[in-house]
């Protein structure tokens, strides 16, 4: 734990002397630390180019691991003591659906229930352990779950996106879909029941093709910043650019979707249903889901782009 957070402060600050001071230890004590996680992984965390020192390749792939590691551990370590009673609930969710939908929503309900604290938990996939931990999940799932009670919550739709600026400054033609293998695809690296790229070029009868070349992001929520920012097109989930597309930050392409078999799920584990913080949070979010149900439906049989 030490050489993990060591290698972590390091490679935030760029600089042994800095993650000293942060951790009040030597910097002879970091420089170990470091050594000692290399000896143990077989290969070189860090090159120094004069003063300053850079990371590697390798390990520039962990720092978000070891971040989202230590950032998993204090959360769930400041709850492990809490009182899970009518004024404390634990949610635990995809980090994707948690920035897109939940957290622009959440402050509505803190406002009508200010006596019940919140704490939001964002993890890649639906496990038994992590949901064992909660009061509420909700993941995009199908819905299997045995032993648990499960709440379906949203449908959504998957249609590719980009921003305004992309759409207006590439000038190639965008005329029909298989014109997209001419242009940036962003993708996601995780593995989940979402729809995919092939899932929607099958839907819009393109059979041949071979993806491009490009950006993979570790998750939803990354692939759709790079595409508000201009760097290419995602295949976007309806909970994830409702609000974007409303904004103007990002325009639909085509009129094609995809609809999966899964859907956002409320997976609640034995004994939690009768917790009052919980059938009040449940009541608020069935209201807030049917407002943007309706909405989704909306935006994936409106019209989309194309030049």
């Amino acid at each position: 734990m030490a050489a993990l957070r060591a290698f972590e402060s390091a490679a935030r600050h760029l600089n042994y002397t800095k993650a000293a001071k942060e951790l009040h230890v030597t910097q002879s004590a970091i420089s170990h630390q470091i050594k000692h996680i290399e000896q143990l992984w077989g290969f070189k965390l860090f090159t120094r180019s004069g003063r300053s020192i850079e990371l590697t390749e390798k390990a520039a792939k962990l720092v978000p691991i070891v971040e989202d590691f230590f950032s998993q551990l204090s959360s769930t370590l400041s709850s492990i003591d809490a009182i899970h009673d009518e004024g404390y609930l634990k949610l635990t969710l995809s980090q994707s659906f948690a920035l897109k939908w939940m957290v622009p929503r959440l402050g509505e309900f803190s406002h009508q229930n200010p006596d019940i604290d919140v704490t939001i938990i964002t993890m890649p996939s639906p496990g038994k352990l992590e949901i064992n931990d909660a009061d509420i999940a909700i993941f995009y799932s199908d819905g299997k779950h045995d032993n648990y009670t499960v709440i379906p919550l949203l449908n959504g739709y998957s249609f590719p996106v980009c921003s305004p600026e992309f759409f207006a400054n590439d000038i190639r033609k965008l005329q029909k879909p298989v014109d997209l293998l001419d242009l940036p695809l962003l993708r996601r690296l995780n593995i989940d029941a979402a729809p995919r790229w092939r899932d929607w070029f099958t839907a819009a009868g393109v059979s041949d093709y071979t993806l491009p070349k490009g950006l993979h992001f570790p998750n939803s929520s990354m692939a759709l910043q790079a595409s508000i920012d201009g760097q290419g097109i995602a295949l976007a989930r309806s909970s994830h650019v409702a609000d974007d597309l409303i904004a103007g930050r990002l325009i639909k392409l085509f009129n094609i979707y995809v609809q999966g078999e899964s859907c956002y799920n409320l997976i609640i584990p034995e004994g939690k249903m009768d917790q009052p913080s919980v059938q009040k949070f449940i009541a608020w979010l069935k209201d807030e889901a049917v407002e943007s149900q309706e909405l989704f439906d909306q935006q994936a049989r409106a019209p989309g782009r194309t030049k």
